[in-house]
């Protein structure tokens, strides 16, 4: 293979990556009635960029399921806003749901990324795999080993992206683009096709703009 046919297949391998991204903007999907929300209520805000959604607060946790074909691997950036206020924002993304109960997710605590407390500080971001491997499980039998502190956080009042790459193996975190991982870690199920949608802790609402994602 020449130097110009590996240059051509190079860029055609990118183009073909990129045109497989596709984007969700939660607004107008909720407007057509193409979210699922479980446990929570949806309404539509805006600001100065464009409409968001604003799900409210609710005991137990909640989904919002979003209209994505079952995927197996994939990568998922989500931006979102949570809020600094004790044990009120636990907001992320589930994947492989299998349904309303049998999911996995990564989420983050925003009342932490800032915390002077070093113990708060380190559980800011968290992998689960519920019904099996709640937060509190992990940090009981398994502390430190899925959940961290994030390098160069954000404001805990302001909007955010977190991009999570799922792999047969591992899900990987990654915080506005930060190239270091705010989290890496080995999957805690075998990997399975499964629905993908917005997740919310226990006691939790939070704000959700858009969803940029390709999948396998």
């Amino acid at each position: 293979m020449n130097k110009i046919t590996a240059v051509l297949l190079s860029m055609l391998l990118v183009a073909s990556s990129l045109s497989a991204q596709k984007t969700l903007r939660f607004a107008q999907l909720h407007k057509k009635g193409k979210l699922v929300a479980v446990n929570r209520v949806i309404s539509i805000e805006s600001d100065e960029l464009s409409d968001y959604i604003k799900i409210s607060e609710a005991t137990g946790e909640g989904i919002i399921w979003l209209p994505i074909e079952n995927s197996t691997t994939g990568s998922f950036t989500l931006e979102l806003r949570g809020k600094d206020e004790l044990q009120k924002s636990f907001v992320g993304l589930a994947f492989s749901g299998q349904n309303d109960s049998t999911y996995e997710a990564v989420y983050c605590r925003p009342f932490n990324f800032l915390a002077s407390d070093s113990v708060r500080k380190i559980h800011a971001i968290q992998y689960i795999a519920h019904p099996e491997f709640t937060w509190k499980r992990l940090r009981d039998e398994r502390n430190a080993e899925f959940e961290n502190p994030i390098q160069f956080p954000p404001e805990p009042n302001n909007w955010f992206s977190m991009t999570i790459q799922v792999t047969e193996k591992e899900v990987i975190a990654l915080i506005n683009g930060n190239v270091n991982p705010a989290l890496k870690v080995k999957r805690l199920r075998t990997a399975q096709a499964g629905k993908v949608g917005i997740f919310l802790g226990s006691g939790s609402g939070g704000d959700f703009r858009k969803l940029v994602y390709s999948t396998n």
